[in-house]
């Protein structure tokens, strides 16, 4: 079944998060705050994206709020991800309802730890996101910067494995076992920092950009949507914002993924 999203800019890959149609290229916000942030998810979503992401720790909720309230699109076609701080554990709830009115949504799509508090896997927090997504406050639940052992821990207290693992991601730092024990466990892999740890002048990556007229950019985000690796992506600029979602148009052979696996490894200069 074709579940691609249309925008004007191409078709936008998306995966099952936890029963949640995620859009794999959204808008990140970080570190936009005001009225910087309120305009810039504005015309992203004007350009074409729908999957917004933003944190507690950002410090701009408000501000993308207001964005939300402001766009004709209705809630429904949007996917709105944020995230709870680890020193917030024991207050989970209310660290939710903050982030609710803040947006000023009935529910988020998606809803992340964004850090294993004190490096422990968070069980009782991830009760209380189980909880939270069960009561219909939030559609999905998931972690950031999780290894695969905390997220086995968590499944073993509780059942559940998370919908998403955000973690920084490309082909830098590509580790194919991680990605494999992610997808067996049935874990969306997503990238917080997709265009960074790995060096955009190397000459693979030149390389294959070349082949497609396109940027080494382009093809790094081109790289992860076709591992099924869920990418956001930040700019102030409506053209650049056109550029990154274009890149869900480029189709890169079996040759230039295995160059760009290779990568692996390689620091940014």
């Amino acid at each position: 079944m074709d579940t691609s999203l249309p925008s004007g800019a191409g078709r936008v890959p998306t995966a099952d998060a936890g029963g949640r149609t995620m859009p794999l290229l959204g808008f990140g916000t970080h570190p936009m705050r005001g009225d910087q942030a309120t305009e810039a998810v504005l015309t992203a979503l004007s350009v074409g994206y729908r999957l917004v992401d933003t944190a507690t720790r950002y410090r701009n909720e408000a501000a993308v709020g207001a964005a939300l309230a402001a766009t004709s699109l209705p809630r429904s076609e949007l996917f709105v991800t944020t995230k709870m701080p680890p020193d917030q554990v024991g207050r989970e709830r209310l660290t939710l309802e903050a982030s609710l009115a803040a947006l000023g949504c009935d529910y988020v799509d998606l809803w992340l730890i964004h850090w294993p508090p004190g490096g422990f896997p968070g069980v009782t927090s991830w009760r209380e996101f189980i909880r939270a997504r069960d009561e219909g406050l939030v559609r999905a639940i998931g972690v950031s910067n999780y290894s695969v052992e905390l997220i086995d821990a968590l499944h073993e207290a509780t059942g559940e494995y998370p919908a998403v693992n955000q973690v920084r991601w490309g082909p830098g730092n590509h580790d194919a076992d991680f990605a494999g024990a992610m997808r067996r466990r049935g874990v969306v892999l997503s990238a917080h920092s997709p265009l960074r740890g790995t060096d955009l002048d190397h000459p693979v990556l030149a390389d294959v950009a070349r082949r497609h007229g396109r940027s080494a950019r382009d093809v790094v985000l081109a790289w992860n949507l076709h591992h099924k690796v869920a990418v956001t992506v930040k700019s102030a600029h409506r053209d650049r914002m056109e550029r990154n979602l274009s890149a869900a148009g480029i189709t890169l052979t079996p040759e230039d993924i295995g160059e760009i696996n290779g990568l692996s490894g390689v620091a940014a200069a």
